[in-house]
């Protein structure tokens, strides 16, 4: 027990030494956000909350003010509309933001040309657009504070096509690369740059992309293990699921990756057709 309390306190210190009294989360009223935000209050970082659903940011933040003893700001805006991170700019400019973590995200799954175009463009501007412009504007004040991190959030359908769900891992694999890309640019700026790319997760994401899913992990075990990483790799690949779904395909071509993710799809989302 003496061993577990001390690894916590070690994460504690470290991400409060390195990251200093504010973290912003994206994403933060379910599923992996949720987690990462959990963990860091845990930390004791001060918090800003990010997400549509007002009362469930709400309750987080009176439940963790008293637990935690930190402070916490909610924020319920709705990323898929250019005003949303206007809104987070304009709310967090006066505030010492170390710690960027965007986990706002959603899928789509299923034939690509059946699906509202309305739907894959609000899903192009959370995953990308909005992701992409607070990434830019909190990496430049880290520059000025000299030091920070931001987490953004990948997955293992961005390191291949993947039929069936074409367009939600094309948006992961816009992700990762800039994930990858700003590890090396940012580093000799004291900026920490992680692209987590888990597997499929319980995490109310799969209700929402229409899919069913086997094997799942865990948010928490997400959360944990990306932000034990942060600092350390460009990118994490949490939980065995992950790690055994992308270095089983990892020496095959790259076309045939894309078939066999492809099968892996059409069986999670067979049922869409009834």
């Amino acid at each position: 027990m003496q061993s577990i309390n001390s690894r916590n306190q070690y994460r504690v210190s470290n991400l409060s030494r390195r990251y200093g009294s504010w973290a912003i989360v994206t994403g933060a009223s379910s599923g992996i956000g949720r987690e990462m935000a959990l963990r860091l209050a845990e930390a004791g970082l001060n918090l800003v909350l990010v997400a549509r659903s007002q009362n469930v940011l709400e309750q987080m933040a009176v439940d963790w003010r008293d637990r935690y003893a930190i402070e916490v700001k909610v924020l319920a805006v709705d990323l898929s509309i250019l005003s949303g991170n206007k809104i987070i700019l304009d709310e967090t400019k006066y505030l010492d933001i170390g710690l960027l973590v965007a986990a706002a995200g959603f899928g789509t799954s299923g034939a690509f040309l059946e699906s509202p175009i309305e739907a894959e463009m609000e899903m192009l501007n959370v995953n990308c657009r909005s992701l992409l412009e607070l990434t830019w504007h909190f990496g430049q004040s880290f520059i000025k504070r000299g030091n920070g991190g931001i987490v953004l959030m990948s997955s293992i359908v961005g390191f291949q096509g993947t039929p069936f769900a074409a367009h939600y891992a094309a948006t992961k694999a816009y992700v990762q690369t800039l994930a990858e890309a700003l590890y090396v640019e940012l580093a000799p700026m004291g900026i920490d740059v992680i692209a987590s790319a888990p597997g499929p997760t319980n995490s109310g994401f799969a209700d929402r992309a229409g899919m069913k899913l086997g094997m799942a992990l865990n948010p928490v075990d997400v959360a944990q293990a990306t932000l034990d990483a942060l600092g350390k790799k460009p990118t994490i690949l949490p939980g065995f699921i992950s790690k055994l779904l992308t270095y089983s395909l990892a020496f095959l071509p790259r076309w045939a990756r894309v078939q066999i993710m492809g099968g892996v799809m059409r069986d999670m989302t067979r049922h869409q057709n009834g």
